[in-house]
């Protein structure tokens, strides 16, 4: 079967842009009011990085999928991703506060941490996913560096406090991997997927 579009299941303003650059039709499929989406991210136990982003991503996966049906939408595949930073198995995902954040960077500053991003796609039928593992080294933060970019309120909503794409730019010394699967959607990965499940673009 081929499909012309797909549904995105993310409020990432980036996942749109990057899905954009490929040339991929997407129609939104957000969460309805009410749906518990903050528990399907909470760390099970001595959990994995990798098995925690993998876990997750096809957990969201399940949920859009039963929200598509739900809503009576037509037939076609739901993307979703995850991205977590890790440094060893400790997992940073998204700050509480701005505490919370600056704690955060100033643990990960001056070290080069993972971050993985997992993509699940796919139908009732056909589920099939990919992660993507990069490399990040910070620059040596001072404590008023990190005071100064927390309260720009970027570090917010975002696993590990920082967005590549935005001002932490300054502070990252070397990237190892893919830049679009550290801002969320690998590109080449996600257009594998894609045609592994018959979209067009």
């Amino acid at each position: 079967m081929r499909f012309t579009f797909i549904y995105l299941a993310s409020q990432s303003p980036r996942r749109r842009q990057l899905l954009e650059q490929l040339g991929v039709e997407y129609q939104l499929l957000l969460p309805d009011e009410g749906e518990d989406t903050e528990s399907i991210e909470a760390v099970v136990g001595n959990e994995p990085p990798a098995a925690y982003v993998k876990r997750v991503t096809a957990l969201k996966l399940d949920a859009a999928l039963q929200r598509r049906k739900r809503r009576g939408l037509a037939a076609a595949p739901v993307l979703c991703s995850d991205t977590t930073v890790a440094h060893g198995r400790i997992i940073y995902g998204k700050p509480l506060d701005a505490a919370d954040a600056q704690r955060m960077l100033a643990e990960l500053s001056g070290k080069t941490h993972r971050v993985l991003t997992a993509v699940s796609l796919g139908t009732e039928r056909k589920q099939v996913q990919v992660v993507s593992e990069s490399l990040v080294t910070f620059a040596t933060l001072n404590r008023q560096q990190i005071r100064a970019y927390v309260a720009t309120g970027e570090p917010m909503g975002k696993a590990g406090a920082y967005a590549v794409q935005g001002r932490a730019a300054a502070f990252i010394a070397k990237i190892s991997g893919s830049y679009s699967g550290i801002m969320g959607l690998p590109v080449f990965d996600s257009a594998q997927l894609l045609r592994s499940v018959g979209v067009r673009f």
